[in-house]
């Protein structure tokens, strides 16, 4: 049993990786919360209907639901 146990107890010697594993979970952390925080901000434009006013804002059939705003649609299209 005494030749299948370790032989070094200690941290790695290696000083180049010792923090490689904290510097990419810090990475994947901070890129995982801008993915977060970008996807609430969207859902929170969303919800105040902030594409849709910009939606009917842009769109040419938005002018008027009267004669010359449907004579307007027909020109600018």
């Amino acid at each position: 049993m005494g030749r299948y146990q370790r032989r070094h107890h200690g941290p790695v010697e290696d000083a180049g990786e010792s923090g490689q594993s904290t510097v990419e979970f810090a990475v994947v952390t901070a890129a995982f919360m801008a993915v977060v925080a970008g996807l609430a901000a969207l859902w929170h434009a969303a919800s105040d209907g902030t594409f849709s006013v910009h939606a009917l804002m842009a769109a040419s059939h938005s002018v008027d639901l009267t004669l010359p705003g449907g004579i307007a649609d027909i020109l600018l299209y």
